[in-house]
């Protein structure tokens, strides 16, 4: 479904990502774990349209993407939740869904999936004429997360959705994004720095350390290397 085959990415002279290789198959919860600043980031980016490559291919459902702009690649079926949230703070709950189907234009449809959003979190029900920007960190991430489903995506990316909220919200969106992938059969690309909760969720994964994959595997073997045990998960 997603290939990428040796991607790069620099800001400048600086390489962020050096010859990443990633493929997510149909239906797949994949994982890339890593420190900050290993180039996790960058990827999605990268394959989002969010940045432009300076070497490699991006394939995603038999396309070439790698030089495609975003809102083009949102409509082929790939829908990014990005790092950092990235609502409009002074829009509501209901406005910031609808903007995820921006580029939709089967209202009736847009209709019927905002339904099945608020449906799946019934939080953001409870607070759709609430402000974005009053919602609690777990209640963003939330509707983050709702506003990528308003594009009806065969593909969702998932950058960092634990980052800075409690472990007891961190469960909830482990299960929402299991949920995501088992009811609507949407591939997930996730990146992660909680290693524990992104290999407990993902088929297989990937460990990215200074913009290159170091180690890729099924999660299940991952969390019995030594080098994830000592890096990742607390020996």
């Amino acid at each position: 479904m997603l290939e990428l085959t040796d991607l790069s990415v620099h800001y400048g002279n600086v390489a962020a990502v050096a010859g990443v290789s990633v493929k997510v198959e149909e239906g797949e919860i994949v994982a890339i774990i890593g420190p900050n600043g290993a180039g996790k980031t960058s990827t999605l980016r990268a394959l989002s349209g969010l940045v432009r490559p300076s070497g490699g291919r991006i394939v995603f459902r038999g396309v070439d993407i790698s030089h495609w702009r975003a809102h083009r690649i949102v409509t082929l079926g790939l829908s990014h939740a990005p790092e950092g949230r990235r609502l409009f703070p002074q829009m509501t709950v209901l406005d910031n869904l609808r903007m995820g189907a921006y580029r939709r234009r089967d209202g009736e449809a847009i209709e019927r999936t905002l339904a099945e959003v608020l449906e799946r979190f019934p939080r953001l029900g409870e607070r759709r004429r609430q402000l974005a920007g009053t919602l609690s960190g777990g209640e963003q991430q939330m509707l983050t997360i709702g506003r990528a489903l308003m594009a009806r995506p065969t593909m969702l990316v998932l950058d960092e959705p634990s980052f800075g909220l409690a472990p007891l919200i961190v469960r909830e969106i482990r299960t929402i994004v299991e949920s995501i992938n088992r009811d609507r059969k949407v591939a997930v690309l996730l990146v992660e720095q909680n290693a524990r909760m992104a290999l407990a969720v993902a088929a297989r994964a990937y460990v990215m350390e200074t913009g290159r994959i170091v180690l890729s595997g099924p999660a299940a073997e991952l969390r019995e290397s030594p080098h994830v045990k000592a890096a990742y998960l607390g020996g």
